[in-house]
């Protein structure tokens, strides 16, 4: 398995009250900081979509998301897992209708201790049963780059 070598963490400073959309972003973060791609594939519906971030980027140079199972595995794959370890602080956190908004300021550790930070509202939305249908996460690539410190 590539990258996680040591367990990310998620620091919630936020309000905490129950919601079934920040129930399901909680344990995105979890999965997420733990490495634990199959646990957080399976919080999703077969044609969930997560757009990270929002838009064309390097990331997604179409700018049309990962959809569903195969997509979001292959996202995993080809980014999420190249990260060594993730530290998740949201600083808020609304939840309402199907949807939690979270502010939230997330650290990456990359190849050779490298570290990044990228700072963002990310919207999770959940249908009936609490599965997430959509992730966007909105920040921008040029000020998380500006981050980037090395050893």
């Amino acid at each position: 398995m590539m990258g996680f070598p040591d367990l990310g963490t998620v620091s919630w400073e936020a309000p905490d009250g129950d919601h079934p959309a920040r129930r399901a972003a909680q344990r995105s973060m979890a999965a997420v900081a733990a490495g634990r791609k199959a646990d957080w594939i399976g919080l999703f519906t077969r044609d969930a979509l997560v757009e990270d971030p929002v838009g064309p980027s390097m990331l997604d140079p179409e700018g049309k998301g990962h959809r569903g199972h195969d997509g979001i595995g292959r996202f995993w794959d080809e980014h999420v897992s190249s990260v060594s370890q993730y530290h998740f602080q949201v600083k808020d956190s609304f939840a309402n209708g199907p949807c939690c908004a979270n502010i939230a300021t997330i650290t990456m550790t990359l190849g050779g201790g490298a570290t990044m930070t990228v700072d963002c509202v990310i919207i999770y939305t959940v249908n009936g049963d609490g599965l997430i249908t959509s992730i966007r996460a909105h920040w921008e690539p040029r000020r998380a780059m500006a981050t980037l410190t090395t050893p």
